[in-house]
């Protein structure tokens, strides 16, 4: 099912504390409001528009770098204003195609909790997520004794919460209520619309006070998953007077023969990532009986690759390749090597690895027929 999304990050949210607005703020090294447009993509969004202020605007493209498929609109006065706002910036789509509105300060939307989301909507006009309320529950008027509440029926919401869009505008266009709505569902039930309960997530908590970024830092780790993949590719010799490995060039009295710049080292290493979050191989999104890749650089397909994973929310941790080959040396070219795949990554030369070995004369690399590469790599991304 396809879907939009709106983000509200237009608080300043003083209760966290002095600093930046907690949106801005970083949790395990990453900004809270890009833990959720990372998850939105994941999910598969049609488009996302993030609601924000005049600062935020300026601190979108780096916060959001290496992404695609949003856009911005200007916060309002109030949280009510602001939502409104995002669903006006919402290109003209299905009028009854479901939109996700989400409080960007809960980072840890997973795709279950999507999912399950748009599966209530299936028999509703909104659909939120909410945890029955498991503490006891007292009242303290002013003046009174403390008194105990029954906490039965009672439900915690969170967000994103789910509606159809042309339903949700109807609602908003209608509002009459004399204080501001609390949430997306008040509006909708504020005209009849019948709200769906699907499952809260824990997980789903809201950043509000400073302790909480300490415990959102805590649950960094349990809303992660750490995934490995690899990849192997083998290319034969040819006459030539260089060849191409991890990006660099090398003097060499012959070439790899293949459609692209037969790079083995970075083709393993395209493999390894889109074996990691599933992503079929270098050949499904490049192939070779397309013309346009021909003698292309495989830099690009290592690239589209290391986009793949950010859009689907995950973090390249390292990579380690292997080449197998009796020539060239590669030792004197490594250092090149793991600085171009640094490069390319984005990554801290740390974290790349470049190896070579011989088959000791055996098989077609020790022939001198060929050369392979193989390589691993680790890959973090929402559970």
């Amino acid at each position: 099912m396809t879907f939009s999304a709106v983000i509200v990050a237009a608080g300043s949210g003083t209760r966290a504390g002095p600093g930046q607005a907690k949106q801005w703020r970083l949790v395990a090294g990453k900004p809270v409001l890009r833990w959720s447009v990372e998850a939105f993509l994941a999910a598969g969004a049609s488009e996302i528009v993030i609601v924000t202020s005049e600062d935020g605007e300026l601190a979108l493209p780096e916060t959001l770098g290496g992404l695609s498929g949003w856009r911005s609109a200007p916060g309002g006065a109030t949280r009510a204003l602001s939502v409104r706002s995002g669903l006006a910036a919402l290109s003209d789509r299905p009028a009854d195609e479901p939109v996700l509105v989400h409080d960007a300060a809960r980072p840890f939307l997973t795709r279950g909790a999507i999912d399950g989301l748009l599966a209530a909507l299936a028999e509703a006009d909104g659909a939120i997520p909410a945890l029955p309320v498991a503490d006891t529950l007292k009242r303290a008027e002013p003046g009174a004794d403390l008194m105990t509440t029954s906490r039965d029926n009672l439900w915690r919401a969170q967000t994103p919460q789910a509606f159809r869009r042309d339903k949700l505008l109807a609602a908003y266009a209608a509002w009459t209520g004399a204080t501001e709505p609390t949430d997306d569902a008040q509006v909708v039930e504020a005209i009849g619309g019948r709200v769906a309960i699907a499952p809260g997530d824990p997980l789903l908590m809201k950043l509000t006070y400073p302790e909480d970024f300490a415990m959102a830092e805590r649950l960094a780790g349990a809303a992660r998953i750490t995934r490995v993949g690899q990849g192997f590719d083998a290319h034969r010799w040819g006459p030539g007077e260089s060849v191409s490995l991890c990006g660099v060039e090398i003097a060499h009295d012959e070439t790899l023969i293949g459609h692209s710049d037969a790079d083995a080292g970075l083709h393993a290493l395209t493999d390894a990532l889109l074996g990691a979050i599933g992503e079929g191989d270098i050949g499904d999104h490049f192939p070779p009986t397309d013309p346009q890749w021909k003698g292309a650089a495989s830099d690009k397909f290592l690239i589209h690759a290391a986009d793949l994973v950010r859009a689907k929310g995950g973090v390249i941790v390292n990579v380690d390749v292997t080449l197998i080959c009796e020539r060239p040396k590669i030792k004197p070219h490594r250092a090149a090597m793991r600085e171009r795949l640094a490069e390319i990554l984005s990554l801290p030369l740390d974290r790349v690895s470049v190896k070579a070995t011989t088959t000791e004369k055996m098989g077609f690399t020790g022939r001198g027929e060929g050369l392979a590469a193989q390589a691993v790599v680790s890959v973090e991304t929402p559970a």
